[in-house]
């Protein structure tokens, strides 16, 4: 374990900033996070913790702050977890892409480098780097092929880690994580999207008040429009996958590793479980919009997470149906 107990999130509002620092200030830890400066940050996933953390004003595109808060804070890990991470998104945005979630990262390793070498760097990879797939299941040794800008901007910043990592002799590393979930997901991912309209359904909610991210209610008319429904995905719980991002940091040396169920289910399957969960047809409250449909698909993404298993001694606890049922109850309760 770290000596120095103090760690650095970037990305602390999201998702995984927000369970990661949640597990780590169970874990004896001083919990700093960066956030940028904007007037609507939403700070919804954080609300319940703020009072124990430091926050910091900064930004993945401004090296200085970057340098300034970690001389500050003076953390033995930092988990660089902040990104543009829609996929769909980065072909909209895909140089905004690159600078943020490639170029982002680098800047969080040079500063480090910099001013605090001996610090322990995390950086979250994604299994979108597989991309179009050579071979089935994924792990640490299959070649990466990414299919969109956001996979591109991501492999670029695994790449730095490990030249870093060789080059510096710095604690570096990588968890190329599949899809993972939880009620703290954006309303723009699929998962959130399905768990929501079940919600709905089960509540009689016919118009929603929530906007998807073509600026249109998520729920219209009973109905949720949803891209390719035989996309597979390797989906799990972000509470499990957080605990793997410390287990690599605690590792006796800096190393990539791959987080994953094993299992993959189509769209149409969330669905299916979904909407059985409340009771339901989900074939009455799913329609198809080709709008959804990403340029290009990938997959199947499913991953074999044999090395953390044996290495850091990893793996996931919740299932499919269970963490279908968290995300939808947690939908049902907000509605309420």
């Amino acid at each position: 374990m770290s000596k120095n107990k103090k760690a650095l999130i970037t990305g602390i509002t999201g998702q995984d900033g927000s369970y990661l620092a949640e597990f780590l200030l169970d874990k004896g830890y001083e919990v700093s996070g960066i956030v940028r400066k904007t007037s609507h940050e939403d700070y919804a996933n954080i609300g319940h913790i703020q009072d124990d953390l430091k926050l910091f004003q900064g930004d993945l595109l401004d090296p200085i702050s970057l340098r300034e808060i970690i001389q500050k804070v003076n953390p033995g890990e930092v988990y660089n977890l902040a990104a543009q991470s829609h996929p769909s998104e980065s072909f909209k945005q895909p140089i905004h892409t690159a600078e943020i979630t490639g170029l982002g990262a680098h800047r969080v390793l040079d500063a480090i480098l910099d001013v605090n070498p001996k610090a322990k760097f995390y950086q979250a990879s994604s299994s979108e780097m597989f991309g179009w797939v050579r071979e089935i299941p994924q792990n640490e040794e299959t070649p990466f092929n990414p299919a969109n800008p956001y996979a591109a901007a991501k492999l670029y910043a695994y790449a730095m880690v490990r030249i870093y990592r060789k080059s510096y002799d710095m604690f570096a590393c990588n968890g190329v994580l599949f899809n993972h979930e939880s009620p703290r997901r954006h309303l723009g991912f699929v998962t959130q999207k399905v768990a929501y309209a079940a919600a709905c359904a089960k509540l009689g909610i016919k118009n929603s008040d929530h906007l998807n991210e073509e600026g249109e209610l998520v729920v219209k008319n009973g109905k949720v429009a949803l891209g390719n429904l035989e996309a597979k995905r390797d989906w799990g719980f972000a509470g499990d996958y957080v605990e793997g991002m410390w287990m690599m940091m605690q590792a006796d040396k800096p190393d990539d590793f791959v987080l994953a169920t094993g299992e993959t289910h189509s769209i149409e399957e969330l669905c299916k479980e979904s909407f059985d969960y409340v009771g339901l047809d989900w074939k009455d409250y799913v329609e198809v919009d080709k709008r959804f449909i990403r340029p290009t698909e990938t997959g199947p993404l499913v991953g074999d997470a044999k090395k953390a298993k044996k290495i850091l001694n990893w793996e996931p606890k919740t299932t499919f149906k269970e963490l279908v049922k968290i995300m939808v109850d947690a939908h049902v309760a907000k509605l309420k």
